[in-house]
């Protein structure tokens, strides 16, 4: 077959795939979450289940592209303010409970008879939470924008940074047997890794933003897919080269772009590739289990899950404590972080590269990480369940609204939409605005204001925007089709959301209308009428006839465009030709052509 000569095992694809889709919406309907379905799943098609897959080891080499994709999307969240702000919560909450839980988790391996060496980096291991199940369940539960999701994303990016001095501790116990690291070998790595940080950030400064500027004006989208695929990758390649952590890379590149102007269109051009490869991932540590290994040693196994999780959840608790969080918030960070992380794959097989674990110790810590974060749902359902039937308060009612989104969407940023944005934001509105013409995103540069580069009629971008969550949707492009249908996206996608829209013209309208839009306004309407009154005042009018005479025009022009929008073609003709003075509106009907109006609603009307 084609597919065997081209290396690619389709059925077995297809097959692994079916089972994603069978298991993750049956696990999640039982209220366990995705990330259980997906361990399930592999766990049933690897080597110890239906043996679809042999070798769920180089599967899950390109699976953990999904764990430096998801990093990233985290770094463009975590703009550099908001890091300076979260600085007492990462250096502080985050550094204290990852020094609390390695000093207690250090002892397990020491009382079942371990090296000391050996059962510190047992313990640092297990000490590095699941980012992923976290971040994951912090999204499914909608707490990833609420202070005390914050806090536990703190603690994680404490966490995902430590991985760099701990790979540094698992060479420094390295055995004897082991390759020889000298004084001045540590130096240059620190430095090598120092300086990979240094270049990462000087091209994010000065490099990727005319980059990007220049695929959004002269390339098409799925160039600027490349682009952003270019930038997570080669920012990994670039940190792992320097002897770091490739997924530190992704999120020093997402953090490095999350004030460009180019982060919503980036956000939605990784996530479709984020999603597939972190299920890909947590597929690829189930079948990673190796049931042969839990079977010969699952006395000793089990009590080390137990021992880790219950040490680590004691420290846990008391930090948070600690740190002055409540009783519920700090069971609920216990449940969520109470388990070993994938960084723990990388720290273990680092340990077992330089010989500090053998082979059979390594699939032992691997089997006691996999366990642990297939009971974090477990726990975390039970958890959910306790504190209904309690009614514990987790403080989501007390807690602010999200700072993620903002609380006016803005969509096009030419003259209307500068115009609209300075009401806005004159009586304190925040307010997010998207635009495609990257000479004006510059040019808002220059003006102080941060406009992001973004397609108004992309699902994806809309959602990344913050549109769901906004208070408001403004539509102020000047193109009518465009308009009309990012109205039509708006509406279906996010029918509680108010969409007002800039109208071109009359025809334009009314298209507007029928998709749905809570208001509409041609954007020459009021300024013509504000000009005509200016006229009639200079030509002697008293103010109150001016008022008048504006103020009837308005209203037979929204009678007009009812008519119209009824199909009520007579009225509309009569309405049109009530606009001029009674002894004219007979001549002007005799001059027009009979079928010139009714041409003109039905271009109107078809448009």
């Amino acid at each position: 077959m084609a597919t065997e000569s081209a290396g690619i095992d389709l059925p077995a694809a297809v097959t692994l795939l079916g089972a994603a889709v069978v298991a993750v919406p049956i696990f999640r309907r039982a209220g366990l979450g995705s990330v259980l379905g997906y361990l399930a799943a592999g766990l049933a098609m690897g080597p110890f289940g239906f043996a679809v897959v042999q070798d769920p080891e180089a599967m899950l080499h390109v699976a953990e592209l999904g764990v430096v994709l998801f990093l990233f999307i985290i770094g463009l969240e975590m703009e550099p303010r908001r890091l300076w702000s979260l600085r007492s919560e990462i250096f502080g909450l985050g550094l204290a409970q990852v020094l609390v839980c390695m000093a207690l988790l250090s002892w397990v391996g020491v009382a079942l008879g371990y090296p000391l060496a050996a059962s510190l980096v047992s313990g640092a291991g297990f000490v590095l939470t699941s980012t992923a199940i976290v971040m994951q369940m912090l999204s499914e539960r909608a707490d990833i924008a609420k202070p005390k999701g914050q806090r536990m994303v703190s603690i994680l990016l404490l966490e995902d940074l430590a991985i760099v001095p701990l790979l540094a501790l698992v060479a420094f116990l390295a055995p004897r047997g082991a390759e020889e690291v000298t004084g001045a070998d540590r130096i240059w790595s620190i430095g090598v890794g120092l300086g990979a940080i240094a270049l990462l950030i000087l091209a994010g400064r000065y490099f990727l933003n005319p980059m990007f500027k220049l695929l959004a004006a002269f390339g098409g989208r799925e160039v600027m897919t490349a682009g952003a695929l270019l930038v997570v990758l080669g920012s990994a390649v670039l940190l792992d080269a320097g002897g770091l952590s490739a997924a530190m890379g992704a999120f020093l590149a997402g953090v490095l772009l999350s004030e460009s102007t180019f982060r919503h269109q980036l956000e939605a051009d990784i996530e479709p590739f984020r999603g597939l490869l972190l299920g890909l991932f947590f597929l690829a540590v189930g079948m990673s289990l190796d049931l042969q290994v839990v079977i010969e040693e699952w006395p000793l196994i089990l009590i080390s899950v137990a021992a880790y999780i219950t040490l680590k959840s004691l420290g846990i608790y008391g930090v948070a404590r600690a740190f002055r969080a409540s009783h519920a918030e700090a069971l609920e960070r216990t449940v969520l972080m109470a388990q070993g992380g994938e960084f723990a794959f990388v720290l273990y097989g680092a340990a077992l590269a330089v010989g500090l674990i053998d082979s059979r110790g390594s699939a032992m810590l691997t089997a006691i990480i996999i366990i642990s974060m297939i009971l974090t749902p477990l726990f975390i359902a039970l958890h959910d369940r306790f504190a209904r039937t309690a009614g514990v308060d987790d403080g989501a009612g007390a807690e602010g609204p999200s700072d993620l989104h903002n609380a006016v969407l803005i969509i096009g940023f030419g003259r209307f939409g500068q115009i609209v944005s300075q009401v806005m934001l004159s009586r304190g509105w925040s307010v997010s605005i998207i635009d495609t013409d990257t000479e004006m995103i510059t040019v808002a540069g220059y003006m102080g204001m941060k406009v992001y580069f973004g397609d108004g009629a992309r699902l994806d971008i809309l959602h990344a925007a913050g549109a769901k969550d906004a208070r408001a949707i403004l539509i102020c492009i000047d193109k009518p089709d465009a308009a009309t249908r990012i109205a039509e996206i708006c509406k279906a996608e996010y029918p509680l959301v108010p969409v007002l829209a800039r109208a071109f013209d009359r025809g334009h309208a009314l298209a507007l209308i029928r998709a749905g839009v809570d208001y509409q306004i041609r954007e020459t309407f009021e300024s013509a009428l504000a000009f005509g009154g200016r006229a009639l005042d200079d030509l002697g009018e008293s103010p109150e006839i001016v008022e008048q005479v504006l103020d009837e025009v308005r209203v037979r022009d929204a009678n007009r465009l009812a008519a119209q929008i009824a199909g009520d073609l007579t009225s509309g003709r009569d309405l049109l030709l009530s606009n001029l003075p009674e002894d004219q509106r007979e001549a002007a009907r005799a001059k027009r052509p009979p079928n010139l109006e009714d041409s003109l609603w039905s271009r109107e009307r078809q448009s």
